[in-house]
């Protein structure tokens, strides 16, 4: 099914509450057209969050909610979502099940100056969601990272630091030990920063292994040293987390340069990778599990495209797995692209 979201759209994301599991969100980006006269200003930028309700046993949708904010590069759902907007601020909603529908904004955090675009952030706790907020990292424009830390009710902005020479382009948690955070960015690096001994070093940086800027890291929820890193240069690699500096497998030539990579939600299919290509669809790589090498990280890996989705006319942007049961083995998932301003559920 087909979606015309109007303005462009470019992140996606199922929440994965178990009240909440049919509900499916969408950010979209658009920049505001400016007359010669007025081009030394600050571009502006709009965009809205569109909310969607998704039943588990059909691919039909209906949009539920619709709420104005400016440009939205990012989003993370869990109990309460996060949105990273692009004016610096980050904006957080807590599901209403009452009245399905997400609340008003319950807290907006600075993140830095409303010139900067928030990128991209993630939440700790993903791993293990729980009633507490977790912890936020959040990438900007002007190269750095913000760490935004819980207090009883809300998220602060506890420290900023300069990360990356170009945009950082990607932030993530280690889910398994959050203390640790990962980041990628224009300027071709996977960094590793460590809160505890103070974030303005990094623990390691592999600026080797890319030969473009690196866009989208996921650790995997099942598999505790595994992340999945995706770049411009159309490749994913798979890294051991305890060795950054050399990847354990790569799988390239997948088209269009990579935006996202998401790994399956469920156990059994923790090898299914999805993957946004931006000029050549979406695609679902699974990795072979031949003497359950994956799982023990030992390469060599090899993976293949089980399935793909074109149905997109513009660069593919977000995507998701739905936390919903199957339907007839396949999961349902949520692609959105740019310019065609297209939403889209499918199964894979």
């Amino acid at each position: 099914m087909l979606f015309d979201t109007i303005l462009p759209a470019d992140s996606v994301e199922f929440c994965p509450h178990p009240d909440a599991q049919d509900i499916l969100v969408c950010g979209t980006y658009n920049l505001v057209k400016s007359d010669e006269i007025i081009r030394t200003r600050p571009q502006k930028r709009n965009g809205h969050c569109l909310v969607f309700k998704c039943p588990s046993d059909t691919e039909h949708f209906e949009k539920i909610q619709e709420i104005a904010y400016p440009a939205i590069p990012d989003m993370k759902c869990k109990a309460t979502l996060a949105i990273a907007s692009s004016e610096g601020d980050v904006f957080l909603l807590n599901w209403d099940p009452d009245e399905s529908r997400l609340g008003e904004t319950t807290h907006k955090c600075v993140a830095s100056s409303s010139e900067t675009l928030c990128l991209s952030l993630d939440w700790s706790n993903r791993l293990h969601p729980d009633s507490n907020l977790g912890k936020l990292v959040v990438s900007l424009s002007d190269g750095s990272l913000a760490l935004l830390q819980p207090t009883e009710s809300a998220l602060v902005c506890a420290d900023t630091w300069q990360a990356h020479e170009y945009e950082p382009w990607i932030a993530a948690w280690n889910y398994w030990d959050t203390n640790i955070i990962y980041s990628g960015g224009d300027d071709f690096k996977l960094k590793a920063w460590d809160i505890r001994t103070g974030v303005h070093e990094p623990l390691s940086v592999n600026r080797r292994s890319f030969e473009a800027g690196v866009t989208t890291i996921q650790n995997h929820p099942y598999i505790e040293n595994l992340l999945a890193v995706g770049s411009y240069d159309c490749s994913v690699r798979l890294f051991d987390t305890r060795n950054l500096l050399k990847p354990l497998s790569q799988t390239s030539s997948l088209g269009g340069g990579i935006w996202r990579a998401k790994w399956h939600p469920s156990p059994s299919r923790k090898f299914d990778l999805l993957v946004a290509c931006m000029h050549d669809g979406f695609k679902i790589l699974q990795f072979e599990e031949s003497g359950s090498n994956l799982a023990e990280l030992s390469p060599p890996f090899h993976s293949n495209i089980i399935q793909r989705f074109d149905a997109h006319g513009s660069l593919a942007y977000g995507v998701d797995w739905s936390f919903a049961p199957p339907k007839d083995g396949k999961t349902g998932i949520a692609s959105c692209s740019f310019y065609d301003h297209a939403l889209h559920i499918w199964r894979g």
